[in-house]
């Protein structure tokens, strides 16, 4: 049957229907269609934005000097790129593993870039402090990727970095936003952007988050850890409801002691 089909003439030889054509007194729908003005249809490509230039670079970093309260001062070098400071907050919520038995690392071992974890085969698993803060002395070329690395290095944890994730943290309108880095970011360019103010944008380690724990990448001293500290605090949940409700209990008996004192 005849479908008379709506289409444009640049289009016509794209199209394949099994219908036949209208008579020649019978007119399309398609001849109503306004052509275009250019045959030629070309698909807007988005462009990528430049990389900011040595002087632009140099000019932001003045700006950014001149907002530093401290001595935390970016220094822009020969090559173009340029050094500075990033304070990162750890929120982990899960235990970390590191050696067990080994003294925290000293000055001569990160210079001489001695790495302690390898000296010795046994692990254990601890907290890190809440809001523990360390600060980094990275360059422009330093990704989130060698930032969570350093990270980890510094606190000699063994545990595989894919854990872990880094994130900015921003301030607007009252609310507190979270989003991830990619792992080929430079958080020091975000820094130099952002300016020296933390409560404009601060960075975060965190767990890496993938809606579910891929308890395939612990290994199982890890998890017998994980079940040692689970059950720990097991216990100590049902120690704390367990004397509140003694406690509860303890005020009942008492107020109706002395409620059967009293007349009526």
């Amino acid at each position: 049957p005849d479908c008379r089909y709506t289409c444009h003439q640049q289009c016509r030889s794209l199209v394949q229907l099994d219908c036949r054509r209208p008579s020649p007194g019978q007119l399309s729908p398609e001849s109503t269609l306004v052509l275009p003005c250019s045959q030629n249809v070309t698909k807007a490509v988005e462009e990528k934005p430049k990389p900011p230039t040595v002087e632009e670079i140099k000019q932001k970093i003045e700006k950014y000097n001149a907002k530093v309260t401290n001595c935390l001062l970016m220094k822009l070098n020969d090559d173009g790129t340029y050094t500075g400071f990033i304070k990162v907050h750890l929120k982990l919520r899960r235990p970390v593993t590191v050696p067990a038995g080994i003294r925290p690392q000293s000055i001569y071992d990160a210079l001489k870039e001695v790495n302690l974890a390898n000296m010795t085969d046994k692990r254990t698993s601890f907290y890190l402090p809440l809001d523990a803060i360390k600060q980094l002395h990275i360059s422009s070329t330093t990704t989130v990727s060698e930032v969570i690395q350093g990270l980890l290095k510094k606190f000699m944890v063994v545990d595989n970095p894919q854990k872990f994730a880094l994130f900015k943290e921003m301030r607007r309108d009252g609310q507190v936003l979270f989003q991830k880095l990619p792992l080929t970011e430079y958080p020091l360019y975000l820094r130099l952007l952002a300016g020296p103010d933390t409560d404009v944008l601060s960075f975060v380690l965190k767990e890496n988050e993938t809606g579910e724990v891929e308890w395939d990448a612990f290994s199982i001293p890890e998890l017998q850890n994980f079940l040692m500290i689970l059950d720990k605090e097991e216990k100590d949940k049902i120690q704390q409801v367990q004397r509140k409700y003694e406690k509860f209990k303890q005020r009942l008996q008492q107020t109706l002691k002395e409620a059967r004192g009293k007349p009526g």
